[in-house]
């Protein structure tokens, strides 16, 4: 891991795989969880991985969950706002930051919505 990157870059596909599956939900952090989500779901796709964005989607439907229920103390920084700028697709790219920017303020009934586009729009 470096200050650009929640995740070790160099990590092999089967980690980055394990940490998708696992949520990302370590209160430990100094950065939004969903970073880290993308993070690794990004890489995964630039190296080919068909399960990618099915994990990537799982990994944020149950951080949703938990923001939704309350009583975590999940990490709301976002110290990564440029991120949105690792995929090539522009409409998705938006959907990501105002996503973060939904989560960040705590807006989740608005997020949930730009989940199912981010879903849509990877489908």
């Amino acid at each position: 891991m470096d200050q650009d990157s929640v995740i070790n870059v160099t990590a092999d596909s089967r980690e980055l795989v394990r940490s998708l599956r696992l949520g990302f939900h370590d209160a430990d952090w100094q950065a939004m969880p969903e970073s880290g989500a993308w993070q690794a779901y990004q890489e995964l796709q630039r190296r080919g991985e068909p399960r990618a964005k099915t994990l990537f989607i799982g990994a944020l439907r149950t951080l949703h969950s938990r923001r939704v229920q309350g009583g975590l103390d999940i990490c709301n920084d976002d110290v990564f706002v440029e991120e949105h700028r690792l995929t090539e697709d522009r409409f998705l790219a938006d959907l990501w930051k105002a996503y973060k920017k939904c989560i960040r303020t705590n807006r989740t009934g608005p997020a949930s919505h730009l989940l199912r586009d981010i879903e849509e729009q990877l489908s």
